[in-house]
């Protein structure tokens, strides 16, 4: 004779999402593709840059240039953070590598930092002693230097989604143009009415360009550093959404975070109706784990499930 189904209550063997955990699908070539084609388009231009701010004697275009250098090497980083991400866990990294453009994203923030203070110094003494400029070849090169930056800008915005390593490379970008933009200003000032201050002015406002990436890059990773909301999640309106579900009776110890700057990860107890066996426990587990993926792009959950019966007996999270 077969032994009976097996209808012993769910207690304290958490249900987790390990299919597809770490990535979300759409992340790929796509996406290397762009951060391929804009780091070596922008690598370029930094040559470019820095050899036409030298000849030409313009703090603007080397301004630009040290802001570009620090593009370079974040779009340097974006790329090595997708290839780490492609990595498969360890034994002593068990969540994989999501984290490392995290950390390499804060290593750029006190590059982006180092470059603010160099053009602001410089600025300044060019304000009181402003030097000649070829405002003819300065604003040439920063005109080419203004449609390569929009339009790597474009590429990675159209592959950015909801990636932050993405939209940081393409927060980088966006912020050069403007910087180009002020050279081109500054040529031209310089050109038609003979201000040299325009170079340092144009200088201080690309500094100005780096000091709001620097503090938008390290508030976003210091954020998912420590342990934040993912952005664009409710912990409130995912609760609702796992109460809303049939046969959930409550939702306690909801935690949300990150693994990386676009993987969201959550933990959670939820206590099922009745006292379902261990199989209908695991489908309406997996059930609810496809509705967060769906519904909040939550691919890694982790949950708790408990039945109404032993809810009120439970002890206290481990």
């Amino acid at each position: 004779m077969s032994p009976p189904p097996d209808r012993s209550p769910i207690g304290a063997n958490p249900v987790a999402s390990h299919a597809n955990e770490h990535r979300p699908a759409g992340r790929g070539a796509r996406e290397r593709r762009a951060l391929w084609a804009a780091l070596g388009a922008n690598a370029a231009l930094l040559i470019a840059e820095a050899v036409g701010g030298i000849v030409f004697g313009s703090l603007a275009l080397l301004a630009d240039a040290g802001h570009l250098l620090t593009d370079v090497s974040a779009l340097a980083v974006s790329v090595a953070a997708l290839h780490l991400a492609r990595r498969e866990p360890t034994a002593k990294h068990t969540f994989g590598f999501e984290r490392a453009e995290v950390l390499a994203a804060q290593v750029n923030t006190l590059l982006l930092v180092g470059v603010m203070v160099w053009i602001v110094l410089e600025a300044v003494h060019r304000l009181a002693d402003p030097g000649p400029v070829e405002a003819t070849g300065m604003l040439f090169v920063a005109t080419v230097a203004l449609l390569v930056n929009a339009g790597s800008s474009l590429i990675l915005a159209r592959a950015a989604g909801k990636s932050l390593n993405m939209q940081g490379a393409y927060l980088h970008l966006a912020t050069d143009a403007a910087g180009s933009f002020a050279a081109i200003i500054a040529a031209v000032l310089i050109l038609g009415w003979g201000l040299r201050r325009a170079d340092p002015v144009a200088s201080l406002a690309t500094a100005g360009f780096v000091a709001w990436a620097a503090f938008r890059l390290v508030r976003t990773t210091t954020h998912v550093l420590m342990e934040g909301a993912p952005r664009g999640l409710d912990a409130g309106e995912v609760e609702l959404a796992l109460l809303n579900t049939v046969d959930v009776v409550d939702v306690h110890h909801l935690h949300l975070w990150s693994l990386a700057s676009d993987v969201p990860a959550l933990s959670a107890h939820v206590v099922l109706a009745g006292e379902p066996t261990v199989a209908d426990a695991q489908r309406r587990g997996e059930a609810l784990k496809a509705m967060l993926a769906e519904r909040f792009g939550i691919a890694h959950a982790t949950l708790e499930l408990e039945c109404d019966e032993h809810a009120a007996g439970a002890g206290p999270e481990a």
